[in-house]
């Protein structure tokens, strides 16, 4: 009766039980008996299995048969187990009555009398347990990041041939529209590769060779039937044919090869192996990205070659600058544009006089370096905007701009920055883009840092608009010399949304002379159209607040190289915030901004790798910047210049 009894318990408990007793839900006690497991598969046939100490989960009780009283417990992880000796070997000898038609060996019940289930132990493995839980979800946290930066960088190349037009679906931050059961048996197909590669690693290391074909066989057919698919609706007919085949070998597979434990280690190991290859490619990536943004397509090298030489061979050079008046005239609208690209600097021109209520009262002052400066004024010869007025200006003519008197530029032919630039140059693509970056030509060019120079350069204006050459104008922006700046120097966009672009995004925080002069959670604002007040800027030397800092970041611990951390601390408390509607961001590596904001605002900046003159360029906000260009012309047409 006693038999029966035991057994009845036994099936009754078996029905809540799994092979590895992993769940962790159950509330009621567990009343063990022994350590076997019994179970029926999908035959009928029953099976019994052991079960070891560490396979159970923390959120179960154990109870001595004889002296435990599951009722009176309330909490999930209680342990009596120090109930005699004696009252434990009566139970064990009940048990091995019963399982002698199971054919356990004697030694096997031997050594589970000798086990020690010390409380001591439990909760050792139950703390290392929850130190692997807590290792594997933060390593699928850091996967699915990676994923999703992946994700957005497939996007970005995906939108290139993209009607901009195309809204919905096409888009990967307009999931929302789409079937979430569109691509169930794609993800299907790619978790069951998942398993096959985990169950093969283990065939292989049991020398299952059979089995260890059978599964890699599968894995390359169902590659094959993926292909490039992104959805069920791309995969090809046999999809659902060799999903059933690799789920029967799966099947056979977990029968002879599962092991709870075992697949855990090899899913995690596998789960790391991933992280680290999406890491590498992340760095590759970012490198790539980088040199195509720095490398100057053939077209546009073309250009100024070809204006160039025609400058110097029809003479152009003894041209000389008309309205000199005009050129200081504190009432008129003056931009000053500092840049080395002929085609950038041209669209910037040709939006603002387009735009422009009166074109007759604008003066554009082009700065550009001794290698682009014949290139520059001949395009403007040719092609003046109508009615508008542009200087073009030679950098090197500043005779004032020398390294005694200019900080930077005293800077950059130092011995330690020439060491940093050219003798520690990256050599392979896994360094990442860190070192490309801060490597890039223009922080050793001093027209990106000639914005420090305005009252230098133009002593006679009062207020001048400053416009990169990476920007569209689509409005008037006379209404910009009438704004009332509260006797700050310098007008600009705020760009911090919740705690990103900060002051301790740009300035290294750790370092007291930043601390103690600076607010980590000011607002950070944008350079690339900026109005400055050049009388307000004369009367609080700015220029001297600029050398002031520039000079004790030689050894760059304040910030890395760059024209807006100085900018951010030479205006600290100096910038008067316009209204987000004259400026818009991110054109240069956000394909996910609004496109409502993009068409209502005055200027557009393509700031990030994405510029619109290169193929990187996001597609969709393309045309904003090429309706300016006029490729009808002669020396585009020449340079193979097309949309």
């Amino acid at each position: 009766m006693q038999k029966y009894q035991i057994a009845k318990r036994l099936e009754e408990d078996s029905k809540h039980m799994g092979n590895c007793l992993t769940e962790r839900n159950w509330q009621r006690p567990l009343l063990l008996y022994f350590s076997m497991t019994m179970r029926s598969d999908a035959s009928g046939t029953i099976r019994t299995s052991r079960v070891k100490m560490k396979d159970l989960s923390a959120s179960w009780v154990l109870e001595n048969p004889i002296s435990g009283d599951p009722g009176k417990q309330k909490g999930s992880q209680v342990f009596k187990l120090k109930d005699s000796y004696q009252a434990s070997r009566r139970s064990e000898e009940n048990v091995e009555h019963f399982i002698d038609d199971h054919h356990w060996q004697e030694d096997e019940i031997q050594n589970r009398r000798k086990a020690s289930w010390s409380p001591v132990k439990f909760k050792r493995q139950m703390l290392r347990q929850k130190r692997w839980d807590l290792r594997t979800a933060d390593l699928i946290l850091q996967n699915k990041e990676g994923d999703k930066q992946m994700e957005a960088t497939s996007a970005i190349e995906d939108l290139k041939n993209m009607d901009p037009v195309v809204n919905g679906k096409y888009s990967i931050w307009r999931r929302d529209f789409e079937n979430p059961n569109s691509d169930s048996t794609l993800k299907l197909m790619r978790d069951q590769i998942i398993m096959a590669k985990a169950y093969a690693n283990i065939a292989k290391s049991r020398n299952q060779i059979d089995l260890y074909s059978s599964l890699l066989r599968h894995v390359g057919d169902s590659l094959r039937v993926i292909g490039d698919a992104n959805s069920d609706s791309e995969l090809h007919p046999s999809s659902l044919d060799q999903a059933k085949a690799m789920g029967h070998a799966l099947s056979f597979a977990k029968d002879r090869l599962y092991d709870c434990h075992i697949v855990a280690r090899k899913l995690r190991a596998m789960l790391q192996s991933a992280e680290d290859n999406v890491n590498s490619l992340k760095k590759r990536s970012a490198f790539l990205i980088q040199l195509a943004a720095k490398t100057v397509p053939k077209p546009l090298h073309c250009l100024p070659l070809q204006l160039a030489a025609d400058y110097y061979f029809h003479g152009y050079q003894r041209k000389k600058d008309l309205n000199i008046e005009k050129l200081e005239d504190p009432s008129l609208y003056h931009y000053a544009i500092f840049s080395d690209n002929i085609l950038a600097t041209s669209v910037v021109v040709n939006s603002t006089v387009l735009h422009a209520n009166e074109p007759e009262k604008h003066i554009f002052h082009i700065v550009t370096d001794k290698l682009n400066f014949a290139a520059m004024r001949m395009w403007f010869i040719l092609n003046a905007p109508e009615k508008a007025t542009v200087q073009v200006e030679n950098i090197d003519d500043f005779k004032w701009l020398n390294s005694s008197y200019c900080s930077v530029l005293r800077q950059l032919e130092s011995a330690r920055v020439k060491e940093y630039y050219f003798k520690n140059h990256p050599s392979s693509l896994s360094v990442g883009s860190d070192n490309l970056k801060y490597r890039n030509p223009k922080y050793l060019s001093m027209l990106n840092h000639l914005r420090f120079y305005l009252p230098e350069v133009y002593p006679k204006l009062h207020k001048i608009l400053f416009l990169d050459d990476d920007i569209v104008v689509q409005k008037d922006l006379t209404p910009l010399w009438d704004v009332d700046l509260n006797g700050m120097v310098n007008g600009a966009v705020e760009t911090c949304k919740g705690s990103f672009h900060r002051f301790d995004k740009y300035l290294n925080f750790s370092n007291p002379k930043i601390s103690e002069n600076f607010d980590s959670n000011a607002c950070g604002w944008a350079f690339g159209m900026n109005i400055f007040d050049l009388k307000e800027w004369r009367n609080r030397n700015i220029t001297q607040i600029y050398h002031y800092w520039q000079d004790r970041n030689e050894d760059r611990t304040l910030w890395k190289l760059g024209t807006l951390p100085p900018g951010l601390i030479t205006f600290y408390n100096l910038t008067y915030p316009l209204d987000r509607k004259w400026h818009v961001l991110g054109l240069g590596y956000d394909p996910a901004l609004n496109q409502t904001e993009i068409e209502n605002a005055a200027v557009v900046h393509y700031n990030g790798n994405y510029k619109p003159w290169l193929d990187l360029a996001v597609a969709k906000y393309k045309s904003y910047w090429s309706k300016y260009v006029r490729f009808d012309n002669y020396y585009l047409k020449l340079c193979n210049l097309s949309e």
